[in-house]
């Protein structure tokens, strides 16, 4: 989203210049929504919102949640606050005595996801995508062509529709589930159909063009008439996208390659975290 993405590049910054660090603790949070919006110049028709800080263990820095919303949609981002309340740093916080990647497995929620390849392959990718994104469309041109390539990994999307910038996207979510509730297995040509015709698609002519892709599919288009408004598909797409939130994606596609997050749909990248998996593999067997 176009405003959100000043706070999403940022690095970090330091507030001495508005004379933060004078400011009584109680003040922090206005401190902190001050600077901001004259910073990145985000007029009074943004909203942002201050959380309380919490403090992180004893690291003497504190993680303060910014949300920032605007008529095109919303975003939240994790910055923080040291001690002094002079400095506030964006960044990722990385506890050196914890495994983040066993801690991102744990919380995936695959149970009812689509799974492509060997459910008892080794190598898990987990994408959060959006059918609408073009990057999305992009990853999946890749990924198709490296899969082949990867018995050893299986693919396992979750629905990560961004309604506030993709007007068709939730349609196709709820088609695509409607896909898998049918028949597994059309699922993921239902991805392949959306994904390869997306320039087709818009926000008039979704609906018809998602009917067309599952009678291409082979599925039954008033089966799936009657699930596109039952209360179980809309569940299923709300909860994926409530998972992903809790693994903090704000971005489709965001990909996980047994638990390490790949943000975007960069090929190479992809291809070295599973031959890095591939190699830990090799060196676990006895």
């Amino acid at each position: 989203m176009k405003i959100t993405s000043k706070l999403l590049l940022l690095s970090s910054l330091a507030l001495a210049q508005t004379g933060f660090s004078q400011q009584p603790a109680t003040n922090s949070k206005k401190s902190i929504e001050a600077f901001l919006r004259n910073y990145y110049a985000l007029g009074r028709d943004i909203t942002i919102a201050v959380g309380d800080p919490q403090p992180v263990g004893n690291s003497g820095l504190s993680e303060v949640s910014i949300e920032v919303k605007s008529a095109d949609g919303s975003d939240t981002v994790k910055m923080y606050l040291t001690a002094d309340r002079r400095y506030l740093l964006r960044g990722e916080l990385n506890d050196l005595t914890a495994d983040p990647l066993a801690e991102n497995m744990a919380k995936f929620d695959l149970r009812d996801a689509p799974v492509y390849g060997d459910p008892k392959a080794p190598i898990t990718i987990v994408e959060y995508g959006d059918f609408e994104c073009p990057v999305c469309r992009n990853f999946h041109d890749a990924v198709r062509g490296l899969l082949p390539k990867y018995p050893q990994a299986k693919l396992v999307f979750k629905d990560f529709p961004i309604d506030q910038i993709h007007p068709w996207a939730r349609t196709a979510a709820l088609a695509a589930r409607c896909a898998y509730q049918q028949d597994p297995k059309a699922f993921w040509k239902m991805y392949d159909l959306i994904y390869d015709n997306q320039d087709l698609v818009s926000a008039s002519n979704a609906y018809e063009k998602m009917m067309d892709f599952a009678g291409r599919a082979g599925l039954n288009t008033e089966t799936v008439k009657s699930c596109l408004s039952s209360p179980l598909a809309a569940g299923e797409v709300d909860a994926s996208l409530e998972n992903g939130r809790l693994l903090n994606v704000r971005s489709t596609p965001t990909v996980f390659v047994n638990g390490r997050p790949l943000a975007g749909a960069d090929p190479h990248a992809l291809e070295q975290y599973l031959d890095f998996e591939l190699a830990k593999l090799k060196t676990s067997k006895p």
